[in-house]
């Protein structure tokens, strides 16, 4: 993979499009400083994906686009295109196939960058694929600027590092390890959310169980008050429909009436309208009559206005007449003036021209006087010029020596003013102070010993630490099942005793105890103590007697008959005497009655349970059944019964089944409650030492902790110490043998100052005196050249004289001619005028003759006798218009009246509709309604056939409805299918979180092998690149050795440090080195990463500055020597014998300021040509 060309266009000083061609693999770029040649670098650097402005040395990004000069305008865009020749399909990624790739970025003014491949758009992130583990990159170590020498010597170890992992190849790998581990911090947060969103289910589910119980009853009572509310509509609809057609009859009576009176409105309407006609046609007639009279009254005015202006115009028009001879009389006389002054014009003109002939042959003569004294000035001044030079260069000779002279004697000045400082500094150099610095080493080396202590006692107070987390974590744990526990049995004890309690109040008997006085006695089931195991037998003896309520006196109920118990109730009185147990052959089921058992209780039980005997299994008891009489039977401790002809097998057949079971298990649940608190107790209690030991102990890490850290940063402190008192002690000596090569060669200056100031005295004496014959010669011609100068300006005065007398005559003549035009044309203005004045006066006399006209009085006579005909027939048509607007207005009244009738009908007929459209409107609303609500009308309707329902009682019921679905509060209605989705998503979940969980298992594994595989890798290349180190040190040194040393144990962690040892002097690190030293180092690190990872191409700018010849020469050759191996190099240099080595050399020049220009020189045809014209 080689560069083959790179191109920029406004990028920078580059302002024209600009092609590097690179045919060789050693290229040059030369030229003076400032004219843009680290622009080249910036531009590779830029195209290949830098992004921060301060490594193109600018501010911000747009200062990369060209910012126009004095003659150009700023670029509105910057590109750079680099072309590669991938022939070696070396290239990464899908560009790999491709011989050629061409690789640009493009920037505008508006901030947008775009990438771009074979002319293709793709992201940055794709052009760093295109060239990952090759070296390239815009800060990787194939391109070498200015400042990236100084950033390799300053560099910590851990940033070295960077450049062994880009030799090593291992960006590809890194960025797959940030892709996983930014994967499995995605995978970690999901499974965090899927958990929390699985707790956050797990406590909704029970709360949706219940919301949806409630929804459930709502959609019941939601489905009546439904149907009801559409039988409601219903039945609204039926009476809506009754009420339209009724309005519908009445609607089309009132309609007839109202038809009726209209028709005699239209006639009477008729009547008028006839009327009004006729009274039109008057109207007309009269306007008509009307028009004619004002035709007439207009005619006689007419005739009188043209009279009156006819005598106005005469008089007009004679006054214009004598206006007209007046201005003809006028303009005759102007036209006369103007003739005279012409003639006296011509004669002037004349005797000008005579004088202005006369001037110019004496100005011809003047002028060629002044030419020929002008000439001998000159002649004169070019010798005084002559002579003036000479002095001048001899003064500016003399003037150089003395500076030359006086510089010399600065610079000694300042060399002895240096040196006095430099012997100063020599003998104010502090001593080395070894004995300090020994004791500082050995305070350091005993802090540290602190520090171990205290790191050993930190650990121990850790370990400690741990046991007692972990006991305090088991005795929380103890102290929580222990509580967990308690609540347990607390919340069965409380639902037993609820249970119970439910027994104790029957909520159909309840209001009838209450009524009776027996709501406060306790159920027989609660006075009962029962031996354990038994239970179930007594409860099937005893079957609803359980239940049974006790009664002072049984003859009480004799008077409930009328009033019974609403169910089942059994009541009793006690027995008067305990009765006496009975020992026959079979056992006896009271026996199995506690002692604690009220004596009251035994004696009914007694009586009850006469006949009643017990046994252990059912076996026994079938076997006992041939020893029974008629009634008694036996009873098993499961409950089942045993008669002589039957058995009965017990079963829980009521809510009230085990209550003796139940009062036993109250018993021992109270009993386990108390035994438990103390257990708890006793659990809280350990934890609270636990807890109290676990701080008194973290309070001891802590102080043991800010001891450990004290004693760490004073070791540290005194290890920093102790390097700056063994750095004061280095400088110290390097300053001293420094200052004393700095004295000698001072002196030897100050020899050499001395020896050029000698001849420099010598030259100054022989200029003075040459110098004093020149400066006689030129002031002898100064007083010539003055004579000269004013004879000539005497001429030129003259000249100047005459030139402006002919100029005055010439200026005379060209007015007199300007005159004489003027005088011209008023005199042919003059002629014009009188023509146009006296054809208007021709005109005026015609108008006079025309307005003559005796008929104008006769036909003002015959108008007015006209005029009072037509008033005569207007009053006749007034006459007959007023008779018909009387017929017109009798009609009208009776229209009135007709009219005044029919608005009752009209509003009687709007009301009855208004009631028509309401009924309507009603019948559509409440067949919309039904229509909306998807009612089958046939059901409905047979449904309140059946139900037999009335309209009245509608309403009543839907408000019942409405009020028990208020009563139930809010009511999350889509609770049941949240619930099915919230248990569908609990699954979903669940199967999430364990996908989750394989994929992080995955992840990690994979950041492992990674990790193995980075390991590796950069195990090998250090070794690599140590190795080649180790041979390029000496090469580029003449001599000596280096090495690379890890600063840590972990490889992926573990920062670079560089060890050199040049020639003759110990080992020591590469900020001890002098500045050319370090430079070299430097090189030969970068090119020992090359040998293990060469990159395409290396990019130098002016690596060899702080290099002196010889060290030039071995890096030069190092890296002629590599570009035979196949790398290709371009470098900016300022040294000859650098620029010797090139192949090719591009000059950069800026002929036109802030323009950078490409010059090419190919050497080796520039060999040939220089031997061929040998």
């Amino acid at each position: 993979m080689r560069l083959n060309s790179i191109k920029l266009s406004a990028f920078k000083s580059f302002a024209e499009p600009t092609t590097f061609s690179l045919p060789g693999r050693l290229v040059g770029v030369v030229g003076p400083n400032g004219c843009g040649k680290s622009n080249i670098i910036d531009a590779v650097r830029w195209v290949l994906g830098e992004s921060k402005a301060s490594e193109l040395r600018g501010e911000s990004m747009q200062d990369v686009i060209f910012n126009g000069t004095v003659a150009r305008k700023p670029a509105s865009r910057a590109s750079v295109e680099l072309v590669f020749d991938n022939s070696d399909q070396r290239a990464g990624g899908q560009w790999s196939r491709f011989n050629e790739i061409a690789v640009k970025r493009v920037l505008t003014r508006d901030g947008v960058s775009s990438y771009h491949i074979n002319n293709q758009v793709v992201r940055r992130r794709d052009v760093h694929d295109v060239f990952l583990g090759t070296g390239l990159g815009p800060r990787a170590y194939a391109i070498i600027g200015q400042g990236t020498i100084g950033r390799i010597i300053e560099s910590r170890p851990e940033e070295l590092r960077l450049f062994l992992e880009e030799a090593a190849g291992v960006s590809k790998y890194k960025e797959r390890r940030r892709e996983t581990e930014s994967r499995l911090v995605d995978t970690r947060e999901n499974l965090n959310r899927v958990d929390d969103v699985l707790r956050e289910l797990g406590s909704n589910l029970a709360k949706l169980e219940k919301q949806a119980d409630v929804a459930r009853r709502y959609r019941d009572l939601q489905a009546r008050a439904t149907l009801k509310q559409n039988q409601l509509w219903f039945l609204k609809r039926r009476a809506a429909e009754g009420e339209q057609a009724r309005v519908q009859s009445e609607m089309a009576q009132s309609a007839t009436q109202l038809e009726a009176r209209t028709a005699a409105l239209q006639r009477a309407v008729q009547s008028v309208a006839g009327e009004r006609s006729a009274l039109a046609a008057a109207s007309e007639a009269l306007q008509q009559a009307q028009g004619t009279l004002y035709e007439a009254t207009a005619e006689v005015a007419r005739l009188e206005a043209e009279i009156r202006l006819v005598g106005a115009s005469r008089a007009r028009i004679t006054g214009r007449v004598a206006e007209v001879s007046d201005q003809v009389a006028r303009w005759d006389a102007r036209r006369a003036e103007a003739a005279q002054a012409l003639q006296a014009l011509e004669r002037h003109a004349g005797e000008a021209q005579s004088a202005a002939q006369g001037l110019g042959a004496q100005l011809t003569e003047l002028r060629t006087a002044a030419t020929q004294r002008e000439a001998a000035l000159r002649d004169a001044r070019a010798a005084q010029q002559r002579q003036r030079d000479l002095g001048v260069q001899l003064q500016q000779r003399i003037e150089l020596l003395v500076a030359e002279e006086r510089g010399i004697e600065a610079q000694r000045r300042l060399l002895s003013e240096r040196q006095q400082r430099l012997q100063s500094e020599r003998a104010a150099l502090p001593a080395a102070d070894a004995d300090r610095l020994e004791e500082v080493q050995v305070e350091w080396r005993k802090a540290q010993a602190d520090a171990q202590a205290a790191g050993s006692v930190l650990q121990a107070l850790q370990a400690e630490v741990d046991c007692l987390e972990q006991e305090r974590k088991r005795r929380r744990g103890v102290a929580s099942d222990e509580g967990a526990r308690g609540a347990t049995l607390s919340a069965q004890l409380d639902a037993l005793k609820s249970l119970q309690q439910r027994l104790q109040t029957n909520e159909k008997l309840q209001p009838w105890l209450k009524k009776h006085g027996l709501d406060r006695e306790e159920r027989l089931w609660s006075r009962v103590r029962v031996q354990p195991g038994w239970e179930l037998a007594l409860e099937s003896a005893l079957r609803e007697r359980v239940q049974a309520l006790a009664l002072g006196d049984l003859d009480q109920v004799r008077s409930w008959t009328g009033e019974p118990p609403p169910a089942r109730l059994t009541l009793f009185a006690w027995p008067e005497s305990a009765s006496n147990p009975v020992s026959g052959r079979l056992p006896q089921l009271a026996r199995f009655l506690q002692p604690e058992t009220d004596a009251r209780v035994q004696a009914l039980l007694g009586e009850w349970l006469a006949g009643c005997f017990a046994a252990e299994t059912l076996d026994q008891a079938l076997a006992m059944r041939r020893e029974l009489s008629a009634g008694e039977a036996v009873f098993v401790a499961d409950g089942h019964c045993v008669r002589r002809r039957d058995v009965t097998f017990y079963a829980p057949d009521a809510e009230g089944a085990g209550v003796f079971v139940r009062a036993h298990e109250i018993e021992a649940l109270e009993q386990r409650l108390q035994a438990q608190s103390i257990v708890r107790d006793q659990a809280n209690t350990a934890l609270a030492k636990a807890e109290q030991g676990h701080a008194d102990v973290s309070a001891r890490m802590t102080q043991a902790r800010q001891d450990e850290s004290q004693a760490r940063q004073r070791a540290q402190q005194l290890q920093v110490d102790a390097l700056r008192c063994l750095q004061q002690v280095e400088q110290t000596r390097m300053r001293a043998a420094r200052l004393d090569a700095d004295l000698t060669e001072l002196s030897a200056a100050l020899a050499a100052l001395v020896q050029r100031r000698e001849p420099i005295a010598v030259r100054l004496a022989e200029a003075h005196v040459q110098l004093q014959p020149i400066e006689a010669s030129r002031d002898a011609m100064r007083v010539g050249t003055q004579q000269l100068e004013r004879e000539f300006a005497e001429a030129q005065a003259r000249v100047r004289e005459a030139e402006q007398q002919l100029a005055e005559i010439r200026f005379d003549l060209r007015s007199t001619e300007a005159r004489r035009a003027e005088l011209e044309r008023t005199v042919q203005g003059a002629l014009e005028q009188i023509d146009t004045l006296r054809a208007e006066q021709a005109r005026a006399q015609t108008e006079l003759q025309d307005l003559a006209n005796p008929t104008a009085q006769t036909d003002l006579e015959r108008a007015k006798a006209t005029k009072a005909e037509r008033e005569q027939l207007l009053a006749a048509r007034r006459a007959a218009a007023d008779a018909s607007g009387v017929r017109l207005r009798a009609a009208d009244e009776q229209r009135l009246a007709l009219e005044r009738d029919l608005p009752s009908l009209q509003q009687r007929v709007v009301d009855l509709r208004l009631e028509e459209q309401a009924a309507r409107l009603s019948v559509e609303q409440y067949t919309g309604q039904l229509a909306g609500a998807e009612v089958d009308l046939g059901v409905l309707a047979q449904s309140i056939g059946s139900e037999a329902v009335e309209l009245d009682g509608l309403q009543e019921e839907i408000e019942r409805l409405q009020r028990s679905l208020t009563a139930l509060g809010a009511v999350n209605l889509a609770a049941l299918d949240e619930l099915t989705g919230a248990r569908e998503r609990k699954t979903l979940l669940a199967e999430q979180s364990a996908d989750l969980l394989d994929a992080m298992t995955t992840l990690e594994g994979a950041i492992r092998q990674i990790d193995h595989e980075t390991r590796a890798l950069l195990s090998d290349t250090f070794s690599a690149v140590n190795h080649h180190f180790g041979q390029l040190f000496p090469a580029l040194f003449g001599g000596g050795q280096a090495r690379l040393l890890m600063t840590g144990e972990e490889v992926l962690d573990a920062g670079i440090q560089v060890m050199a040892q040049p020639p003759g002097k110990k080992n020591q690190t590469i900020h001890l080195l002098s500045g050319g030293e370090k430079a070299l180092t430097a090189i030969a690190l970068v090119f020992a990463i090359f040998e293990l990872n060469p990159a395409p191409f290396c990019l130098l700018d002016e690596v060899d500055a702080p290099l002196d010849d010889a060290n030039t020469e071995r890096y030069a050759n190092l890296v002629a020597r590599m570009s035979q191996q196949g790398t290709q190099f371009l470098f900016i240099s300022h040294n000859r014998i650098a620029m010797e080595k090139a192949e090719q050399l591009i000059g950069v020049t800026m002929a036109e300021e802030g323009v950078s220009h490409l010059v090419s020189v190919d050497l080796e045809r520039a060999l040939g040509w220089a031997q061929a014209g040998v």
